[in-house]
């Protein structure tokens, strides 16, 4: 959205925090939502939900002296009408204009920006190895990431530069240190907290053949080796090595009872072959995931939890709000799981989704090959992440 001088309103509207609307949201309460960003901003990632109604009317359609009837009439009269833009200025005008027109109006504030700032962690309640597993979530993107915790000590696994202070405070509300943030790959969807971590004295770990793929800075993280065994308190954390989404794709087996998989399995599809691949390599890299699904990650024991690093619309979430399964429910109502090699292969390749925003310069800064500050990092990686293959053609029925 372009720097717009908005004037102020002559009524103030009500506001919403980002946090609240989406308790709503979860509660099932019917939720009407006018965004006024631009078209192609809202096309690429909007507020959604069953209960959620969503209208999309740009901004400046409400600049005009003389705002032409048919937007109004495009606006329900007897309903709330919550309203949001990229960082709460449009949508506060615009909520203060319908509130004078006698509209029920009130303003998201920080907007878009504000609902990419919800985090929440949740308890892996089905984990039942030694200490505690929690799963954060951001709506906003459906990235994951997860907390394990025993005694004094505490791990991340696939951290969010954004978010950073969060894990060393949640660590800490729980007496411990957190002593590593592991990352299973080199994201294409979100800017990685292992760095920045890594400055709070925290051992940051990437995987040695991520580190292959031309880590600038690589003397200051710990090279992670297929079955290296990182301990927090009593449970050991494993590295698998498990390629196919990247070539240094590796997943964590936490206290023998979940798998941390990243980008490699999720509750309701498999990774997308062709981020680092690009289409020319997209059909190794599928033959190499369906390999890897096969012999490394299907001959775990079935109870063993898979806990992804996305999730998105098509995924149902377990009785304990977390967005994990264990490996054998999946094995059974998953197509892709019990597919031949060449089915697999074209049914991945068939129907891929848009590639992550401006996941080429997410890339690059991950490699640290791409220095860029906080609030660069988080303009950088808003909006879906992308990083699984079609749900509907993956998916059982």
């Amino acid at each position: 959205m372009a720097d717009v001088d908005f004037p102020e309103p002559d009524v103030t509207p009500e506001t919403i925090e980002p946090a609240t609307l989406k308790a709503r949201i979860d509660a099932g309460d019917a939720v009407t939502i006018l965004d006024v960003r631009m078209g192609s901003e809202y096309e690429a990632w909007h507020i959604d939900g069953e209960s959620v109604e969503t209208i999309n009317v740009p901004y400046y359609e409400f600049l005009d002296d003389d705002i032409g009837d048919d937007i109004f009439a495009s606006l329900p009269e007897d309903e709330q009408i919550t309203v949001v833009c990229a960082k709460g200025e449009a949508s506060e005008y615009i909520a203060g204009v319908l509130s004078e027109k006698g509209y029920d109006a009130e303003n998201v504030t920080e907007g878009m920006n504000g609902w990419a700032s919800i985090y929440e962690a949740v308890e892996v309640q089905g984990y039942d190895g030694p200490g505690t597993v929690f799963q954060y979530q951001r709506p906003s993107s459906g990235c994951l990431g997860y907390l394990v915790v025993d005694g004094n000590e505490a791990a991340v696994i696939d951290p969010l530069r954004a978010f950073t202070d969060r894990y060393l405070d949640d660590a800490e509300a729980h007496g411990a240190d957190l002593v590593y943030a592991l990352d299973t790959h080199v994201h294409a969807d979100h800017v990685s907290g292992i760095r920045t971590l890594a400055e709070a004295g925290v051992e940051a770990v990437l995987p040695a053949p991520a580190i292959d793929r031309g880590v600038e800075d690589a003397e200051e993280l710990t090279a992670g080796e297929n079955g290296d065994v990182f301990t927090v308190g009593s449970v050991e954390i494993e590295a698998i090595h498990t390629p196919g989404h990247t070539t240094g794709m590796t997943s964590y087996l936490v206290g023998e009872s979940l798998l941390a998989t990243g980008d490699g399995l999720f509750v309701e599809s498999v990774a997308r072959p062709d981020l680092e691949a690009g289409d020319e390599g997209a059909e190794d890299a599928a033959k190499q995931l369906y390999e890897t699904l096969q012999e490394r990650i299907l001959s775990l024991p079935a109870e063993v939890l898979i806990a992804g690093g996305h999730t998105s619309e098509a995924a149902e979430p377990a009785a304990d709000g977390t967005y994990t399964a264990p490996l054998g429910e999946l094995g059974e109502e998953m197509d892709a799981l019990s597919m031949n090699e060449a089915d697999f292969v074209q049914v991945v390749l068939a129907d891929m989704p848009p590639r992550p925003a401006n996941y080429e310069d997410i890339i690059a800064t991950n490699l640290g090959q791409n220095p860029i500050d906080d609030e660069e990092a988080f303009t950088l990686e808003l909006g879906p992440n992308n990083c699984a293959a079609s749900q509907e053609s993956l998916a059982g029925d």
